[in-house]
């Protein structure tokens, strides 16, 4: 999903579209999207057209790689480092990320409740803060 609205702001940007085309092309590419969630993005259109097609000469920056995919299950420690006594509830979490390159990695790692917790409030914050712009 994110990738096919980044690809969608890119080719707006590229093609310097009026709100008129994009809304178009928004319909046909989105057609599963909810009325409401694609009003939300015609808005975001709206609001930071000018400031995107400004910096459609900007030096791309590297990226710092895709996330891919995200997983994480509940399950009861038997051995970890993180976890103070066995037989706890813990969390594992594995990351697929690409690179630049798109070369795929998967990272896992293991937390606590409180840390999933924490990692979760911290996730929330980012999309938050995202939103704005």
């Amino acid at each position: 999903m994110l990738q096919t609205l980044s690809w969608l702001f890119g080719t707006a940007v590229k093609n310097k579209f009026s709100l008129e085309e994009f809304s178009a092309e928004l319909g046909k590419s989105f057609t599963f999207l909810p009325q409401p969630s694609g009003q939300v993005i015609q808005q975001v259109w709206k609001e930071k057209r000018e400031s995107l097609v400004g910096l459609e000469n900007a030096k791309p920056v590297t990226a710092a790689g895709q996330l891919i995919d995200f997983q994480w299950k509940l399950g009861i420690a038997v051995s970890a480092d993180s976890c103070k006594s066995l037989k706890s509830p813990c969390i594992t979490v594995v990351l697929k990320v690409a690179d630049g390159l798109g070369n795929v990695t998967c990272k896992t790692f293991e937390m606590t409740i409180a840390q999933f917790q924490n990692f979760h409030s911290q996730f929330k914050e980012m999309a938050s803060v995202l939103e704005t712009f």
